[in-house]
């Protein structure tokens, strides 16, 4: 098992909740956490943050409580409340690049709050308008980082940027997923909140999609912890599944062996620009979006040249409004620098036009899951702070607690006010 903190790569450098999950942390220690223990000096930066975020939040539905005392927001009792701890490092941080610094202040104790994913939903709501779009455009050019060379996703810079999320530890994803290991939007449905059921439903509606049976041979892009696999083999059909993480290839393996179907599975440690043959039904689920914009055309053409004639694909992708998409491609974000880098959320219309460009496929049915991605994130989120005590027994510190506190309630707010939505495709020739 490797434990690894998921370190930026870029390291240059730029009192706690009160509730019933208030617990004292440090702040961060900075040979692990490079650039977050002491605040960028940015000072003119900082006083413009400053202004403009005063500006924004006097239009929200939210109440900001400041270290002395001060209170700002448009929010009424019962409005989430923001405290900001210490407004010199924070307003240092979010001048400095808001992209990163905003999180990177969460992570730091600079601001703290009880109910985050409630925090985050209005400010997630008027992204696009929060900065006057002058100031957008001003600050993309100036400010904002711009993503790594080093995070493109050749052969083997995705190897890299997978092992930086993915085999951060079996366990530690093993203590919030339900019991099918899946890492992505579940489908509630029958008024039932059950993650495990929603899980499951998620996996037969993609199934589905791609018109898997008895009989047939399926090709899974992405592996997951064998999830899909399992379930398509419980079916009949025969299944190759891809992975290039060596460490979810290890626990999938282990079990497929449990489940009584490794027989029927091969899992095999292979990029999908490897991948031969030739496939009944190909299926991906949430897989794309790791692939990057300069390999879009190259992931859909894998679809097409790996799918028999009269085959079927399930493809599941979270997406993200056109406009947005092309606006902020090429920024360098929280969620590159810590979560997962390298990404980027294709659009529905980026999808299509791959497609039609580069394949002889079309989408021939959708199904949207964004409300259900919201639901599931919540069940994480819970699950994560719940079993902490645990966590923090594989290795991990408070600061990627807070870390990883702020990626699942800023991906919770998204999918709530539909800046993210999460789509199951089905793809078929004409």
């Amino acid at each position: 098992m490797t434990i690894r903190h998921a370190l930026p790569r870029d390291t240059t450098p730029h009192p706690e909740p009160r509730g019933p999950r208030a617990r004292a942390v440090p702040r961060p220690n900075e040979g692990i956490w490079p650039g977050l223990a002491t605040p960028p000096a940015a000072p003119v930066r900082a006083r413009i943050a400053e202004s403009l975020f005063r500006n924004a939040v006097r239009r929200l539905p939210v109440r900001v409580v400041f270290a002395g005392g001060e209170r700002i927001g448009a929010g009424g009792a019962g409005s989430p409340v923001m405290r900001i701890e210490r407004p010199a490092a924070f307003f240092a941080r979010l001048g400095a690049g808001s992209k990163i610094g905003f999180g990177e202040s969460y992570m730091a104790g600079d601001w703290t709050t009880t109910d985050l994913p409630g925090l985050l939903t209005p400010f997630a709501a008027t992204l696009s308008t929060l900065v006057p779009p002058v100031l957008q455009r001003l600050a993309r050019r100036r400010v904002e980082a711009r993503r790594p060379r080093e995070e493109v996703n050749s052969l083997e810079g995705s190897r890299e940027n997978i092992h930086r999320h993915y085999d951060l530890s079996n366990d530690l994803f093993a203590l919030f997923l339900d019991e099918t290991m899946s890492y992505s939007a579940g489908w509630f449905a029958d008024g039932s909140d059950d993650l495990g059921l929603a899980q499951e439903r998620k996996i037969d509606g993609i199934l589905d999609m791609a018109g898997v049976r008895d009989g047939m041979h399926v090709l899974e892009i992405g592996t997951g912890w064998g999830g899909l696999a399992t379930r398509a083999a419980q079916r009949g059909a025969r299944v190759t599944t891809l992975t290039i993480s060596q460490e979810q290839r290890a626990l999938a393996e282990q079990r497929l062996a449990e489940a009584g179907v490794a027989d029927r599975v091969q899992v095999l440690l292979r990029d999908y620009r490897e991948a031969r043959g030739s496939y009944d039904a190909v299926v991906s689920v949430e897989m794309v979006e790791a692939v990057g914009e300069a390999y879009w055309s190259t992931y859909f053409a894998a679809l097409d040249r790996l799918l028999a004639p009269g085959g079927r694909v399930g493809l599941q992708s979270i997406t993200m409004p056109h406009d947005r998409m092309v606006v902020a491609k090429d920024d360098h974000t929280w969620i590159h620098k810590y979560v997962f880098p390298g990404g980027l959320i294709p659009s529905v219309t980026s999808i299509e036009q791959n497609l039609a460009a580069d394949t002889t496929l079309q989408v021939t049915g959708r199904r949207s899951l964004g409300l259900d991605y919201a639901r599931t994130l919540g069940h994480w989120r819970e699950r994560f702070l719940d079993r902490w005590d645990d966590v923090a027994a594989l290795g991990f510190d408070e600061t990627f607690r807070r870390m990883w506190e702020f990626y699942l309630g800023y991906c919770e707010a998204g999918f709530r006010v539909g800046y993210l939505d999460v789509y199951q495709f089905a793809l078929t020739r004409p």
